[in-house]
């Protein structure tokens, strides 16, 4: 009987472990500008549950990043608002946010980008679309 009980207690502490790193996704993109635009940088990023966590790193921009956000798009490569804002700041960027059930669809499909603006380019200098990262 004790047996058993340890085994079943086993079996869902794992059934909850493999639930709870299932969850877990990891997304990146690389950050380029226009043709002509030197700056360049990059995205990671994680989701767990809801609970969204990234860094930006950037460099050689016309100037400070006046601005910085994820951006969703109606459709994959697209243009869109911000979904969420990051504080900006020198390279990286870091920050936390919790996401909507309708943000998670749509960063799992593709729309969602990040994009850093400057005075120079208020539409934004460098930007990239967020992929899962294998």
């Amino acid at each position: 009987m004790r047996n058993t009980l340890f085994a079943a207690v086993a079996a869902i502490t794992l059934l909850a472990a493999g639930a709870a790193s299932a969850q877990m996704a990891h997304y990146s993109a690389a950050l380029k500008g226009a043709e002509g635009v030197k700056g360049w940088g990059d995205v990671k990023a994680m989701l767990d549950g809801k609970t969204f966590t990234y860094s930006a790193t950037y460099q050689d921009l016309t100037g400070p990043a006046v601005a910085a956000h994820f951006h969703v798009a109606a459709m994959a490569g697209g243009n869109g608002p911000p979904a969420v804002g990051a504080t900006v700041s020198p390279s990286p960027i870091k920050g936390t946010a919790t996401l909507t059930d309708a943000q998670i669809a749509d960063l799992n499909a593709g729309k969602w980008y990040f994009n850093v603006h400057t005075a120079a380019n208020p539409g934004g200098e460098i930007r990239g679309t967020l992929m899962a990262a294998h």
